[in-house]
């Protein structure tokens, strides 16, 4: 049972040029990590936040410099629903500096200013929420692997799991090699990442099962180019639909979801990219064959049933 109205697509022939690709997005992902580093956000370094409501449009470039002479220079200066309402983050390990840094901005304003939020996370919150939101990630790939593995076979499970790692190293990679703010939301992001790229190598895992029992053939590598190439249309079209909306949130989201939005966006692209080819890659690596994926024998009255052809 061959396809007779679609041509095939050999996914595979470039299986080793996708393999070399995706060692180098690896290897530079995990030495930035190693060398710089995350730059991670107050949500887990600790640090004050103040929230204030101007009277009319707020100059965000005149509070940076305000914020610069109290001496935080590197602080995030956003706009916050509003251009009259500013959100300001600055790390510090003294809990009322907020309120202090506050009322000088407010008494340094040119217009009418009011307080609508201080608030503190010290670093010792900082490391538990860093703590538990990688305790998380690593809960979740595991939870993954369990259910690919009961779900499908072994290989199926180690194949969506390298997916899902390659995937979460390269996000993480871009945030560290461009020095990104990486904060709870951006966390989610990734978080998000791993479901969606695991949605997209399950429904290529499915096709790629259903044509092993299907189709005669001893060569994997055809029957991989054959359901990847019948799901190709599906994925392209949940890819490039998704990535309008992301693309959207990026543009005109407002700098509170714009490393958010950008997490998602190398992660949907880098997801698609994985689900088509290193869960295949795995795939064949550990040779897989129709003997993976046949039911197993069943036994009745005494009987041997023949497996399923």
């Amino acid at each position: 049972m061959h396809m007779s109205d679609q041509k095939i697509i050999g996914f595979m022939k470039q299986r080793y040029i996708a393999a070399a690709l995706s060692v180098v997005l690896i290897a530079v992902s995990v030495f930035s990590l190693a060398t710089k580093g995350l730059s991670l956000g107050l949500d887990f370094t600790g640090g004050a936040l103040v929230e204030l409501q101007y009277e009319e449009t707020a100059d965000l470039n005149e509070i940076r410099g305000q914020i610069e002479e109290l001496g935080h220079p590197g602080a995030s200066v956003i706009y916050f629903g509003s251009d009259r309402d500013v959100q300001i983050r600055f790390q510090t390990d003294d809990p009322q500096r907020g309120d202090t840094v506050a009322k000088a901005i407010e008494a340094g304003s040119t217009q009418d200013t009011e307080v609508q939020r201080i608030s503190y996370v010290g670093p010792q919150i900082g490391d538990e929420l860093a703590n538990d939101g990688g305790l998380g990630l690593l809960f979740a790939l595991g939870v993954v692997m369990l259910y690919v593995a009961m779900r499908f076979q072994f290989k199926f499970s180690v194949g969506a799991v390298a997916a899902l790692i390659h995937d979460v190293i390269i996000v993480l990679g871009v945030f560290s090699f461009f020095q990104l703010d990486f904060d709870l939301t951006v966390l989610a992001a990734v978080l998000a990442v791993i479901g969606y790229s695991l949605n997209d190598t399950i429904v290529v895992a499915d096709r790629i099962r259903e044509n092993f029992r299907m189709i005669r053939s001893d060569d994997a590598r055809e029957l991989i180019d054959i359901s990847l190439t019948q799901t190709f249309e599906r994925t392209l079209i949940t890819s490039l639909t998704t990535l309008l909306v992301l693309l959207a949130l990026f543009f005109v989201g407002g700098e509170m979801i714009h490393n958010f939005a950008t997490a998602l966006i190398i992660g949907i692209v880098i997801g698609t990219y994985s689900s088509i080819y290193v869960a295949a890659n795995v795939l064949l690596l550990m040779h897989i064959s129709r003997e993976d994926l046949l039911p197993p024998v069943v036994e009745k009255e005494g009987e041997e049933l023949d497996e399923l052809p």
